[in-house]
């Protein structure tokens, strides 16, 4: 169950160290959005933007991710579309989705790298690992390296 229905957009060079509930914080300049985990719970979320990974789109007013953002390493596990500044509730995923949804992420970080030439591509793919109060930055280091 979602405690946050509507993310209000905050565009910022850098992101904060503490990030408030029911804020995205987009930095344009390192082409990722945060926020804390729309269940409550706590967890930063970071949605690096990439032709693999996700798209945001501003249409002057609100903001929107694509595809959706599912929180398959943390407890929580939720799963919720932002759209339009909304958050909608896009319902649990099982063990199998997910496995298949993780299998494909990894798969189109590793074409994405292949085509563009500039990183091996094993080189490039960071492997999902369960991190608990990582901080945002550490988590967005760990996705570039």
């Amino acid at each position: 169950m979602l405690k946050h229905h509507r993310l209000e957009h905050h565009f910022v060079r850098h992101l904060p160290d503490v990030l408030e509930p029911g804020l995205l914080y987009v930095s344009m300049e390192y082409a990722t959005a945060s926020h804390l985990c729309c269940c409550g719970c706590g967890e930063e979320v970071v949605t690096p933007f990439s032709p693999a990974q996700w798209k945001m789109t501003f249409d002057g007013e609100t903001v929107s991710l694509n595809p959706s953002v599912g929180n398959w390493l943390q407890n929580c596990r939720s799963h919720y579309v932002i759209r339009n500044g909304k958050v909608i509730d896009a319902g649990p995923w099982s063990d199998e989705q997910i496995a298949v949804g993780l299998a494909h992420d990894r798969a189109a970080r590793v074409e994405m790298f292949d085509k563009d030439g500039s990183q091996s591509a094993t080189a490039a793919v960071p492997q999902p690992t369960p991190v608990r109060k990582q901080s945002i930055w550490a988590k967005l280091k760990a996705w570039i390296e």
